[in-house]
């Protein structure tokens, strides 16, 4: 359930959120060794060397999560692993003795920081403690039972670690391939993914609000579902943005580099993700309030488009 931050509420979520982030220090040094020692010792290209690292990284996440007895410390990871992938190829010791980050590397990467940084703050802003876990974990943790294990590190880390792994790779492909530059295309999806990081802020903002006045009228019928705003017409535009910024990234990587068109793999697999887990779990969870199938009726799951009938 969610409710508002007391000022009894501040220092644990203080410490949850500092010793998350030693969690995460700790895990990217440790992807760091693993991309060095794979690089040393073995021959992959330099996208399965960055998998593997990445892959481990998230083991030890899952470990901390484990240790906590909460998946949710996996949740920052989708927005902050994209800018630890990308920064730790621009800024890899060797690049020195290459030509500097095209236009279209640089555009990208500013682009992905500031999907990151709001995303990353959106969930600072909704933590409260090491105590409290995703209603969608605790759920699956108590239909699984003895398997939650295995839900747990594939289901909850490892494919999401996966599938913004493959988001990330056109933008990784770009900052590979130095001497191509953006053009007017990839400008514009550049912008759609822009687009989307305002619209997902937005969709957020409008949430919070609603849901603190929601906690201050508990028994207000008008506060059964969010209909103000973007969620008037959508029932998940946040989501909706999500989908966008990584489609947007993809394209602008594909109209600068063709030949890359295969890079949009990513953008499938996520837009999979919220079309066929992530909203028919909220969508369920949402059914079984009074009224669900009207408010189903009325509003389109994702594009935030009046419907009529």
């Amino acid at each position: 359930m969610k409710r508002d931050i007391k000022e009894t509420d501040y220092f644990p979520k203080f410490i949850g959120i500092v010793l998350i982030a030693i969690d995460y220090v700790l895990a990217t040094w440790f992807g760091l060794i693993i991309y060095k020692f794979v690089v040393y010792n073995g021959s992959f290209p330099w996208y399965i060397n960055f998998l593997i690292a990445d892959i481990f990284a998230t083991v030890l996440i899952f470990l901390f999560s484990c240790l906590s007895k909460n998946a949710s410390i996996y949740d920052p990871y989708w927005s902050v692993q994209p800018i630890i992938l990308l920064a730790c190829y621009i800024f890899r010791p060797e690049a020195k003795f290459f030509p500097p980050p095209s236009n279209l590397t640089i555009y990208l990467f500013c682009i992905i920081c500031f999907w990151g940084f709001r995303l990353t703050i959106n969930w600072a802003y909704t933590f409260k403690d090491l105590n409290t876990q995703d209603w969608r974990y605790t759920m699956l943790k108590n239909k699984t039972g003895k398997f939650y294990p295995f839900v747990n590190f594939f289901g909850i880390h490892l494919v999401p670690t996966l599938i913004v792994y493959t988001c990330t790779l056109p933008a990784l492909f770009a900052a590979v391939n130095s001497n191509r530059q953006m053009n007017v295309f990839s400008f514009l999806f550049g912008l759609v993914s822009i687009g989307a990081v305002f619209l997902q802020g937005i969709a957020d903002y409008q949430m919070h609000k609603f849901r603190k006045e929601k906690s201050q009228n508990p028994e207000n019928p008008d506060y059964q579902f969010m209909q103000r705003g973007l969620w008037k017409y959508s029932r998940h535009p946040n989501y909706l943005a999500e989908i966008l910024m990584w489609w947007g990234i993809a394209l602008s990587v594909v109209c600068a580099m063709p030949e890359y068109w295969f890079s949009i793999l990513g953008a499938v697999l996520n837009t999979c993700l919220f079309l066929f887990i992530s909203i028919p779990m909220a969508d369920k969870r949402q059914s079984q309030k009074e009224g669900f199938e009207e408010y189903k009726e009325r509003t389109r799951m994702l594009l935030p488009l009046r419907r009529f009938k």
